[in-house]
């Protein structure tokens, strides 16, 4: 099994973000490769300010992934924006903790090149998405209830 070096910064007053713990697990579960991953949680100040500045979208974004290097091993940040996630999960009617769960999968599948910006793109890597969801014990991402 790869290897994974997780840092998880809370730049967030937003209540109920998860455990490292949490995060590590569902990180793993997606994991290829050895990785070193940065996992910061941010509020929505900061997620627009990223997503503009890296994006050009003047907005605050669920998920921004930073890939830093391919070699020796898989490198990286992750931001995850804590207001528009618990949003997003109370407008899907999903739980917080699996809406967390779906955007670190996401977040380290985009790490090891995963893109969804075509549409067998987005297909491929939200099957991978699902499978490894559904491994972890949640609902299929992707069906809104």
């Amino acid at each position: 099994m790869p290897s994974l070096h997780i840092t998880l910064q809370i730049a967030s007053q937003h209540s109920s973000i998860p455990s490292k713990s949490q995060f590590k697990k569902w990180a793993s579960a997606a994991l290829r490769v050895d990785t070193e991953v940065t996992i910061r949680i941010v509020d929505e100040d900061e997620g627009r300010a990223l997503n503009n500045t890296y994006r050009g979208k003047d907005y605050a974004t669920n998920v921004l992934t930073f890939p830093l290097a391919e070699t020796p091993h898989l490198l990286g940040d992750i931001i995850i924006c804590a207001p528009v996630v618990a949003a997003e999960a109370r407008a899907q009617n999903k739980p917080l903790e699996a809406h967390y769960a779906h955007l670190t999968v996401h977040g380290i599948l985009h790490l090891h090149g995963y893109d969804h910006e075509k549409a067998a793109q987005a297909e491929l890597m939200e099957s991978l998405e699902t499978a490894i969801i559904s491994k972890l014990g949640y609902a299929n991402p992707y069906l809104i209830i």
